[in-house]
């Protein structure tokens, strides 16, 4: 059977399995033992942590990109004369003007300057607050896990809203913007440094319950076809257990998303500027403008983004940490 990573002592030894000491005088006492490097959770170290969701983060959003490019042009506010986008539409939309298909690319690599540090930051923050709170709250806890979820995503959305913005304003048909520095440069100098945090407030209140039910959901469903499995950590557990839990927190999330999306692209290829950054404000304008089905746009593609990206990324963060689990272990020996 595969190592369970959910057991933190797992690497301890039975009573069986300890070495019993060789017949002989005792051994000498020892003032100091010499110093180790301490296990911070499973048996990994913090930067193995930081590196497998750093790799887990680049992976999942450079495979689905082109998706999320088509969410961005569907939730982009739009003038009343001009009507809301389908998926279809988004799609030849996006790929009528400059670049072609190329051009759901666009934004690449604001997104890999984001997307790794904002996921090495996510995964670590997450492991150490599971462990602090298995701790306490017991093994297999939803709250746990939920809790868990929340503190690391507020975290890691305080280094990768920046990057998002910078992303989704390239992702737009006609960008004013050649590239990420320039986008960043014109920013700064137009709208000052506020302007890439301006939707991370609107950010967390998305992420948190998105980050919560992702997790609960996640941890619950691998529990439950562990049970079913021959092989409970196979890649084929974790990556069927995060689209699942992708899939729905999506869907239960997507109004707020929008709400970021027009946040972080307003006064850009025509769309609406906003007096408030308040969500509340920006929540009634949509409604007035668009109806409620305006905060509901983009669920197609958001949940067909969320669905794969959850299962590539839960499947890469796995294998990266039984990897140095391995590595781990071939050190010790």
């Amino acid at each position: 059977m595969a190592a369970d990573y959910r057991t933190p002592d797992r690497l301890l030894p039975t009573a069986a399995d300890e070495p019993t000491a060789p017949p002989g005088p005792p051994p000498k006492p020892v003032l100091s033992a010499p110093a180790v490097p301490a296990a911070t959770h499973d048996g990994l170290r913090f930067w193995q942590y930081m590196l497998a969701g750093s790799v887990a983060g680049v992976v999942e959003h450079t495979a689905m990109f082109p998706v999320d490019t088509l969410k961005t042009h569907m939730q982009a506010s739009a003038p009343p004369c001009r009507p809301a986008l389908s998926l279809g539409a988004a799609l030849r939309n996006a790929v009528a003007g400059e670049g072609g298909a190329l051009a759901l690319y666009r934004g690449l690599p604001a997104m890999a300057l984001g997307a790794g540090p904002a996921h090495a930051v996510y995964f670590s923050v997450y492991e150490f607050a599971k462990s602090a709170l298995t701790d306490r709250l017991g093994p297999n806890n939803p709250a746990a896990h939920a809790s868990s979820g929340v503190l690391a995503t507020i975290a890691s959305d305080a280094v990768f809203t920046p990057m998002d913005t910078v992303k989704q304003r390239l992702q737009l048909t006609s960008s004013p913007y050649t590239g990420v520095g320039h986008c960043i440069r014109t920013v700064l100098r137009d709208e000052g440094l506020g302007a890439f945090f301006v939707s991370y407030r609107t950010t967390v209140v998305m992420n948190a319950p998105y980050t919560a039910v992702h997790f609960a959901t996640y941890e619950a469903a691998k529990r439950m076809l562990g049970d079913m499995a021959a092989d409970e950590e196979s890649l084929a557990v974790h990556a069927t257990a995060g689209a699942a839990a992708g899939a729905l927190a999506a869907a239960v999330t997507t109004p707020l998303d929008v709400v970021k999306t027009q946040l972080q692209c307003q006064g850009v290829c025509g769309c609406e500027r906003f007096s408030s950054s308040s969500i509340g404000d920006v929540f009634r304008t949509i409604i007035k403008r668009d109806g409620y089905s305006g905060l509901m746009r983009g669920w197609k593609p958001r949940m067909l983004f969320h669905a794969p990206a959850a299962a590539i990324c839960w499947s890469t963060y796995e294998a990266s940490k039984s990897f140095f689990e391995r590595f781990n272990e071939e050190r010790r020996k």
